[in-house]
C-alpha cells in the first residue's frame, strides 16, 4: 500500500506555501512517492514547472487547484480541490479559473459559481476540503435535509468523481468533522480521501511559513488579532507517517492511489500552435508572404541609387532562400502578423525601433519593413535568426515608443480577438532588502532598527543575503554580535527568493489560434480587463504558443519628440522635414561628438564605462559603433579582446588567421567579435552550411565537451579537404572556441548602434531640441532632470525658468539655443492641474496676477498645494509680486475666487470687477497684501524642494567669504596635487569593489561640478557626512582621470562638515565701533553670544574708538560654538560686515 499527497501548495499559491517546485520533486523522489498533486490556491501558476520537474525525477505529476466555490453569498465561499484527469479536464479547469478572475472576483478573491461547473466538469475530480469545504460548512448548520440536498447536488454534477477530504493536522474540531464525514460518506457512497494540506517540506519550516503568511496578510507574528490558519503538522509527511495517522481509516489512503491512477494528464511540449493571419479569399499565408516580401524588396531596390544588376541578383537570391525556409517551417503567418502591427504603428505615427536581436539578420524582415537595417550591407546572417537545421520559434524583439506601445497592443487584441491575445505574467520575488524589511516588520522590530539593517545591504539587483554578509563588514559584525540581527536575518534567508506576487511582463504578448483558456488559465486584477497568462514566458513557449515582444523604448519617444520640434521649426522656415531613417551614417560632426565623449543622454553610450571605452577606441565609422556596443560587456572587457581590438584599430600590425577570412573579419580588424563571424569562418574554411554553422556557434556557447569534440573533427576535416593544414585548422578552431564564449549577436549590436547614432546625430545638430526631449522623457525623475540640466548648461543652451504664462507641460524648444522649462517637472504639481492652467491660458490669455489665475482655473484640481508649489518654484515670478507676497496672499486669492464663482452662479458681479468689459486688469495688483521678503535660504529651499535644483542663486553663496579662509581653490580652478575644496554633494553612487565599499560623489560649488572618489577606508570613516545636499570640505589629491570629460578628479583623504572645520580651526573676530558701545551694545552683544558659550572657538574683539584700534581676547570663559545660528544673530546685532572667522588652514 502507498499514499499520494493530493492537497499541496507551493510558493506559487502566493497566499501561503513555502515549497519550491524543484525541492518538492527531489523530496518526493527521495521518500518514494509514486505521484504528487499540486493544488495552488485559485491558480495553476506552477503547473508546467511542476509537470517537468516531476517527470525529471520519475514521479507522476497530478495537476489541480484549490478553488473557492460559491453557491449562495460571495462573502461565504467554500474550498474544494479540482484535479485534472486528462487534458480536457485541464481545459475545463482553465476555463473555470479564467472566469473566476474575469467574472467572479469578490474583494480580490477569485470565486467560481457552482452553476459554472455544470458545463465545465468533464475530466475533473472534486475533493471537498476538510477545512471550510462545502460539506464541512454545511454541517455547521446542523440541518440534515440541507446537508443531504447539498451532497446530492454535487453527486449529480460529479457522479463517481466526488470525494470527502479527511485531515489530521492538529486543528480544533477535526475529529467532530471526521465523524460527520464518515457518516454521510457511508450513506451516500462518497469515498474518503486522506490529505495533509501540505504547505512546507519540513516540520521546522513552520515558523518561516507563518512569517510568509503574515507578510501577505499584513500582520505581525504576535498580533493577537491574527487568525492562525496553519499548524506545525502541514509538512510533507511520508507514507509511513500518513499510514500511522490514518491506521483506523485505511481506505482514505487507498483512495489517494485510486485517484492518482485516474489522473493522467499529458501536456504537449515541443509542438507549436501558431496564430493565423487573415488573408484574402483563395490566398494562403505563404503566397501572401512571398508577394509582400518581393514587392517590398523591389521598392527598396527602386529607391536606392547604389544597386547594380549583380547586386539586385544577390538580393533576390537571398530573399528566395529565406522565403523557402520560412514557408517550409510554417512561419509565414508569424512574419505577416509582425509586419502588420508594425505597419499599423507607423501609419499611426507611433515610433518603431529599427529591429533588434537576431531578427535584424533577415532580408524578408527588411523587405516587410519589420527591420530598418540592410542585412547584406552589414553581413547579418538569416540563419542566426531562423535555422532550418535547428527548429525553434522565430522571435522578433520590437521596440515601440514607450508612451504609445499600449495602442499597438490594443490593435492586436482587436484584430485577433481579445480571447486570443494576452500579455504574459511575471512573478516578483522576495529580494534581499525587501525580505529583511518584511521579516523585520512581522517580527515586530522597530522600524529604525530594520531600516538600518536594510540600508547595510548593498544595492545590486542580484544581491543576496549571503553575499551581503560576505561583502558588508558592518552587517557581518552585527550579525555575529547581536542576537536580534541573527534572528531576523536567519528567518529572512529562509524566505529570500520566494515568489511574492504576480506581475506583468514589460513587453511579452502571446497570440493563440484558439481562445487562450484552451491552453492555460488567465489572470487579472479585480475590476481590470487586462488579462495575463497564468504561465510565465518560458512555460508559454514550452507549451507551443508564440510570444511577441512589444518592448517600450523611451529613446524612440525622445527621437520622436525631438523630430517633432525640429520639423515644426523647419516647416516655419520652409525647409524639408528631417527623416531620421535617411540621415547619413558617415556624418563627421556626429563622430566628433562621440569621440570627445559628449555622450550624456546618448542611447547606449552615456555610462562612465562606455565613455572610457570610447576614449580608447575613438570610433569614426558606423562599423566601429556596432563593435562598440558588442565590446562593452564583461567578457570582452576582461578577456583582452578589447585591448586587442583597440590596438589593431590604431595601427598595431596584425594579420588574418587565413587570407580567406578577410571578408568576414575586416570590419573588426581580424578579431572574432560577433557570433555571425564564427558562423562565417566555419562556412568559408570548413564548408559548413550556415545552418550547421549556427549549430556550431551554439555548441561553442554551451561548451559541452562531447559536442565540441564532434564539432572539432567536422571542422578540421572540412578545412583539410579545402587545402588548409591540419595544425592551422586546429589553431583556428581553438581561437573560435575561445572567442565564441564572448561573441555577441551582431544583428542586435547593429540595430542598437543605429539608434545610438541617431540620438548622437540629433544632439550634434539640434542640441536644444534633443535635450528638451530628453528632459521631457524623465520629468518625473528629479535627479535625472538636474543632471540633464547641467548638460544643457555645458552645451551653452539657455534654459528659460518655469512660467505659468510661457511654459508647456513638457520642456519645449524656443529656438536653436533656447529651451523653456516644462511645468511637468515641478514637483507636487500633477499633470491634470497643469493641463487646466495651460488650457485656460490658451483660451483666455496670459494671467495678470495671482487673483486672476485663481479666478480662472478649476481650484479643485489646481488646488492650494499645487499653486503653492508653482509659486515656490518661481513659475509665478511674473505675476506682480515677490514669492513671499504671493504665498501670503494665496488664501485670500482662493477665497475671492470661490466667492467670484458663487456670484457668477447667482448672476452677480464680484469684487474683482473683472466681469466688466475693458476693466484694467492691472488694478488687481493693488489687492496684494505685502509680506516680508524671504531670505535667500528660504527662497533657495523652495526652489530645491520643487525643482530639485537652485534656479536663481546657490546656497554656497552664503559661505563663500568664510570658505576663502579654508579652501585652496574653487572647483573650476584647482590644479593637480593636494587640494582643499568645498561644495554641496549633488549625487552619491556607492559600489562594492575588491577592497570594500566606496563612493563616487559629485561635488558642486556653483563654479563647477567635480567627481570625488571616496575609497573604502575613507568611506567607512566619513560615510556619516556623505549625505545628498550636504556642504562638505574635502581634503585630498587632484589626479588625472582620462575617463571623465574634465580629465581630472579628486581622491578624498579627509572629509569635514563646515561645523567640524569651525570647531577645529575657527576663531571669531568681531569688529566693534564706539557708537555701538555708546548705545548699550555691550549688553546686546553679551545677550547674543551667551547661548553659544562653552564652545571651542576663541573670540576676539577689534575695538575702534575712532582714535585707535585695540584687540581684546575674551578669554576661555567666552569660547563659543560657531554655527549658522550664532552668525545670524551676530549679523542682526552688529552687521555681517563686522564678523570674520579666522582659520588656520595648516591645521586642517
Amino acid at each position: 500500500m502507498s499514499f499520494v499527497h493530493l492537497h499541496l501548495h507551493t510558493e506559487y499559491s502566493l497566499i501561503d506555501g513555502l515549497i519550491k517546485v524543484d525541492t518538492l520533486a527531489a523530496k518526493a523522489a527521495d521518500i518514494n512517492m509514486p505521484a504528487v498533486a499540486v493544488t495552488e490556491q485559485g491558480n495553476t501558476f506552477s503547473a508546467v514547472k511542476f509537470y517537468r520537474a516531476m517527470h525529471k525525477v520519475g514521479v507522476k505529476p497530478i495537476i489541480g487547484a484549490q478553488i473557492k466555490i460559491v453557491s449562495n453569498s460571495p462573502s461565504d465561499p467554500s474550498n474544494i480541490i479540482l484535479l485534472c484527469q486528462h487534458i480536457e479536464g485541464f481545459k475545463n479547469l482553465s476555463r473555470l479559473i479564467t472566469k473566476s478572475f474575469t467574472e467572479g472576483q469578490f474583494r480580490g478573491n477569485p470565486l467560481i459559481k457552482f452553476e459554472w461547473l455544470k458545463n465545465h466538469n468533464d475530466g475533473l475530480i472534486v475533493i471537498d476540503c476538510a477545512d471550510s469545504g462545502d460539506f464541512s460548512n454545511s454541517t455547521l448548520l446542523q440541518d440534515t435535509a440541507k446537508i443531504e440536498n447539498n451532497i446530492e447536488k454535487w453527486l449529480t454534477v460529479f457522479p463517481d468523481r466526488y470525494y470527502f477530504e479527511l485531515q489530521r493536522i492538529g486543528r480544533k474540531n477535526q475529529e467532530d468533522y471526521m465523524r460527520e464525514a464518515i457518516k454521510y460518506a457511508e450513506k451516500f457512497n462518497v469515498p474518503l480521501v486522506a490529505a495533509n494540506n501540505v504547505c512546507f517540506i519540513k516540520k521546522d519550516d513552520f515558523e518561516a511559513h507563518e512569517a510568509r503568511v503574515c507578510i501577505q496578510e499584513g500582520y505581525t507574528l504576535n498580533d493577537p488579532r491574527r487568525v492562525k490558519q496553519h499548524t506545525t503538522q502541514q509538512y510533507l509527511r511520508t507514507y509511513e507517517e500518513m499510514q500511522k495517522l490514518f491506521s483506523d481509516i485505511p481506505e482514505a489512503l487507498e483512495n489517494t492511489i485510486k485517484i492518482a491512477q485516474r489522473c493522467n494528464i499529458e501536456f504537449t511540449l515541443g509542438e507549436y500552435f501558431l496564430p493565423h493571419f487573415p488573408v484574402n479569399s483563395g490566398e494562403t499565408e505563404d503566397q501572401r508572404l512571398i508577394k509582400d516580401a518581393k514587392n517590398g524588396l523591389q521598392k527598396i531596390l527602386r529607391e536606392s541609387n547604389n544597386f547594380s544588376k549583380s547586386k539586385n541578383e544577390e538580393y533576390s537570391v537571398r530573399l528566395q532562400r529565406e522565403v523557402d525556409v520560412i514557408t517550409g517551417m510554417g512561419f509565414s503567418g508569424y512574419f505577416l502578423i509582425v509586419a502588420d502591427f508594425i505597419r499599423w504603428a507607423k501609419e499611426s505615427d507611433i515610433p518603431v525601433g529599427p529591429g533588434r536581436g537576431s531578427g535584424a539578420g533577415s532580408l524578408v524582415a527588411y523587405a516587410l519593413d519589420i527591420t530598418e537595417l540592410d542585412p547584406l550591407e552589414y553581413d547579418l546572417l538569416f540563419e542566426r535568426f531562423l535555422n532550418p537545421e535547428r527548429v525553434s520559434l522565430p522571435d522578433f524583439d520590437i521596440d515601440f515608443c514607450m508612451d504609445r506601445r499600449d495602442e499597438v497592443i490594443d490593435y492586436v487584441a482587436r484584430k485577433y480577438g481579445r480571447e486570443h491575445v494576452s500579455q504574459i505574467i511575471t512573478y516578483g520575488t522576495m529580494a534581499a532588502k525587501a525580505v529583511v524589511r518584511d521579516v523585520g516588520r512581522v517580527l515586530g522590530f522597530p522600524y529604525s532598527f530594520v531600516d538600518q539593517l536594510a540600508k547595510l545591504i548593498p544595492f545590486d539587483l542580484n544581491m543576496t543575503l549571503d553575499r551581503a554578509l560576505l561583502e558588508e563588514k558592518v552587517l557581518r559584525k552585527r550579525y555575529k554580535s547581536e542576537e536580534d540581527v541573527r534572528t531576523l536575518l536567519n528567518l529572512a534567508q529562509k524566505l529570500e527568493g520566494l515568489i511574492r506576487n504576480a506581475g506583468r511582463h514589460a513587453g511579452g504578448l502571446v497570440i493563440a489560434p484558439e481562445p487562450l483558456y484552451e491552453y492555460m488559465p488567465l489572470y487579472c486584477e479585480q475590476d481590470s480587463k487586462a488579462t495575463v497568462t497564468q504561465f510565465d514566458m518560458g512555460d508559454v513557449e514550452s507549451i507551443g504558443l508564440v510570444k511577441f515582444d512589444f518592448l517600450g523604448l523611451r529613446t524612440l519617444t525622445i527621437i520622436n519628440w525631438a523630430l517633432r520640434d525640429i520639423n515644426f521649426i523647419r516647416s516655419a522656415e520652409n525647409k524639408e522635414p528631417i527623416n531620421i531613417q535617411k540621415i547619413p551614417l558617415d556624418d563627421p560632426s556626429t563622430y566628433e561628438l562621440i569621440q570627445r565623449m559628449d555622450t550624456t543622454a546618448i542611447f547606449q553610450l552615456e555610462s562612465d564605462g562606455m565613455k572610457k571605452l570610447i576614449k580608447r577606441l575613438k570610433p569614426d565609422v558606423f562599423d566601429d559603433l556596432i563593435a562598440l556596443v558588442a565590446l562593452f560587456r564583461p567578457g570582452p572587457l576582461q578577456s583582452g579582446m578589447v585591448d586587442d581590438f583597440v590596438d589593431r584599430k590604431h595601427g598595431r600590425l596584425w594579420k588574418y588567421m587565413h587570407d580567406d577570412l578577410e571578408p568576414a573579419l575586416k570590419t573588426t580588424y581580424g578579431v572574432i567579435l560577433y557570433q555571425e563571424q564564427v558562423m562565417q569562418i566555419a562556412q568559408v574554411l570548413a564548408g559548413y552550411t550556415l545552418g550547421a554553422a549556427d549549430l556550431l556557434r551554439r555548441a561553442m556557447g554551451k561548451k559541452k565537451p562531447e559536442e565540441m569534440a564532434k564539432q572539432r573533427t567536422i571542422f578540421t576535416d572540412g578545412a583539410v579537404d579545402r587545402g588548409i593544414k591540419k595544425r592551422q585548422a586546429t589553431m583556428i578552431f581553438d581561437l573560435m572556441e575561445k572567442f565564441a564564449g564572448y561573441g555577441f549577436n551582431k544583428s542586435h549590436s547593429a540595430a542598437y548602434a543605429l539608434v545610438a547614432y541617431q540620438t548622437a546625430w540629433l544632439k550634434a545638430h539640434y542640441p536644444a531640441a534633443f535635450m528638451a526631449a530628453v528632459l521631457s522623457s524623465d520629468m518625473d525623475n528629479t535627479e535625472k532632470v538636474v543632471a540633464f540640466l547641467e548638460e544643457v548648461r555645458r552645451l551653452k543652451v539657455k534654459i528659460l525658468p518655469p512660467s505659468v504664462n510661457k511654459s508647456e507641460y513638457s520642456f519645449t524648444v524656443v529656438d536653436d539655443t533656447t529651451i523653456c522649462y516644462g511645468l511637468g517637472a515641478v514637483k507636487g504639481v500633477g499633470e491634470s492641474a497643469i493641463v487646466i492652467i495651460i488650457n485656460e491660458r490658451e483660451n483666455g490669455g496670459h494671467y495678470s496676477d495671482l487673483f486672476d489665475l485663481c479666478k480662472r482655473v478649476d481650484l479643485r484640481k489646481a488646488n492650494r498645494r499645487v499653486i503653492d508649489a508653482l509659486i515656490r518654484s518661481g513659475s509665478m515670478d511674473e505675476l506682480g509680486a515677490t514669492r513671499s507676497t504671493l504665498v501670503h496672499n494665496l488664501g485670500k486669492a482662493i477665497s475671492l475666487a470661490e466667492q467670484h464663482s458663487q456670484n457668477s452662479t447667482s448672476g452677480q458681479n464680484d469684487m474683482f470687477g473683472l466681469n466688466v468689459e475693458n476693466k484694467n486688469k492691472t488694478e488687481n495688483k493693488s489687492m496684494y497684501d505685502n509680506a516680508i521678503d524671504w531670505t535667500e535660504k528660504e527662497r533657495l529651499t523652495g526652489e530645491k524642494d520643487t525643482l530639485g535644483f537652485y534656479l536663481k542663486g546657490h546656497p554656497i553663496n552664503r559661505y563663500e567669504a568664510e570658505l576663502k579662509g579654508v579652501i585652496t581653490s574653487k572647483l573650476n580652478s584647482f590644479k593637480f596635487g593636494s587640494v582643499i575644496v568645498a561644495g554641496y554633494i549633488m549625487s552619491i553612487r556607492t559600489r562594492t569593489g575588491s577592497r570594500g565599499r566606496m563612493a563616487e560623489i559629485k561635488l558642486d560649488d556653483r563654479t563647477a561640478r567635480v567627481l570625488v572618489n571616496v575609497y573604502s577606508d575613507e568611506f567607512l570613516k566619513f560615510r556619516h557626512l556623505l549625505v545628498k545636499d550636504q556642504l562638505v570640505i574635502i581634503k585630498g589629491k587632484a589626479i588625472e582621470d582620462d575617463y571623465i570629460e574634465s580629465g581630472i578628479s579628486i581622491r578624498a583623504n579627509e572629509i569635514y562638515s563646515l561645523d567640524d572645520i569651525r570647531k577645529k580651526n575657527g576663531n571669531l573676530i568681531l569688529n566693534i565701533k564706539y557708537d555701538y558701545l555708546k548705545n548699550g551694545g555691550i549688553e546686546d552683544l553679551k545677550k547674543t553670544i551667551t547661548p553659544f558659550r562653552n564652545g571651542s572657538s576663541e573670540v576676539s574683539i577689534q575695538y575702534d574708538n575712532k582714535d585707535a584700534i585695540a584687540n581684546l581676547n575674551l578669554g576661555e570663559k567666552w569660547r563659543l560654538t560657531i554655527n549658522d545660528d550664532l552668525l545670524d544673530e551676530l549679523s542682526e546685532s552688529i552687521g555681517k560686515e563686522n564678523i570674520k572667522i579666522d582659520y588656520n588652514i595648516r591645521r586642517i
